[in-house]
């Protein structure tokens, strides 16, 4: 399979990508890679290998770049050019750490979405106590959505937990002030009454003080909600480790402890690291367009590699569109 990498994309580019898509050739022996950018500021980072290509490109989407018009106008950067990659067959898949609406919009102009899905939703795995996280949509695609928009996302959340987490029958939840069923407002009543009559394994409403206790594979809610809960959960990990470090830091003794504790603050901050849980993914277009943190490093490059060579192995956006027709139908 090929891979469409955006070189030039996110806060630590364009060593960290470079970085992260030799650390995949080493490990994926499956994928080979197309890297858009720069060359002369790609090239100090590069190594020779027989399943990469260096593709040329004259510009760059800048962080501070309208969307829309980034991706009409800027036709030669790094971002518009794998996503031709994908949409000329070129390509299996694409990524990139870069401006994430514009990632969207270009997916949307160009990739295009998958008939019947009305709009894509952007999702992501997001860590939990034991370990094993969970995925979360929509996490910012679409700030408003109707109840057909949320049945939707869960059934194509439901297909990537199966095919691409490995999870038999993911348990389907939608986020809610409140467990009972009646709860919530006009959108989440609406959508309740339509997970429940799908087919897919939908376990009722869950609450956002128990999404990282496991409580399910997979969380529904609208963008606008999605984006803040995403932000709130890294803001207050990111936090806690901060208030831990000067915790221990603040004697002599705090600092013995944090010694005898190494491990198991390493092991804390592996469950709370996003760089091991890969990109997000916009789902509903009709092929795989993943999107990595903006400050990834080398290794959540990799993981993204990874999910999205996943994806592609198990032709997720084939059995998505499949599904959406089936429900369509019925």
């Amino acid at each position: 399979m090929k891979l469409a990498i955006d070189g030039m994309g996110g806060d630590n580019a364009p060593k960290a990508i470079v970085e992260g898509v030799l650390l995949a050739l080493e490990d994926f022996p499956n994928i080979e890679i197309q890297l858009y950018g720069k060359q002369q500021e790609l090239q100090p980072f590069l190594k020779e290998h027989a399943r990469l290509e260096v593709i040329h490109c004259e510009e760059i989407v800048e962080p501070e770049d309208d969307p829309a018009r980034a991706v009409r106008r800027k036709k030669d950067s790094s971002m518009t050019k794998i996503l031709e990659a994908v949409t000329e067959g070129n390509a299996d898949a694409c990524l990139s750490a870069g401006n994430t609406g514009a990632l969207m919009a270009g997916g949307l102009f160009k990739v295009g979405r998958i008939e019947g899905v009305a709009r894509p939703a952007l999702a992501t795995t997001l860590p939990t106590i034991d370990g094993k996280g969970f995925l979360m949509l929509d996490l910012g695609a679409n700030a408003d959505a109707k109840p057909e928009n949320l049945l939707q996302y869960a059934i194509m959340g439901y297909i990537y937990a199966k095919k691409v987490r490995g999870i038999d029958n993911p348990r389907v939840g939608l986020l809610n002030i409140g467990t009972e069923d009646k709860k919530g407002n006009d959108l989440t009543k609406q959508a309740f009454l339509l997970l429940k009559e799908s087919n897919i394994n939908f376990i009722g409403n869950v609450e956002a003080r128990d999404l990282l206790d496991n409580v399910a594979d997979v969380v529904v809610t609208d963008g606008f909600t999605g984006n803040m809960v995403l932000k709130s959960i890294e803001g207050t990990a990111g936090s806690m480790m901060s208030m831990l470090k000067e915790a221990f830091m603040a004697s002599a003794k705090t600092k013995i402890g944090a010694v005898l504790m190494k491990n198991e603050l390493k092991k804390l901050k592996g469950k709370l690291d996003y760089s091991e849980h890969g990109g997000a993914a916009l789902f509903g277009l009709k092929a795989p367009v993943i999107k990595a943190h903006g400050s990834s490093n080398a290794r959540a490059i990799y993981s993204a590699i990874r999910q999205a060579s996943i994806m592609v192995e198990h032709n997720v956006t084939d059995i998505i569109t499949q599904t959406i027709a089936e429900n369509q139908e019925q």
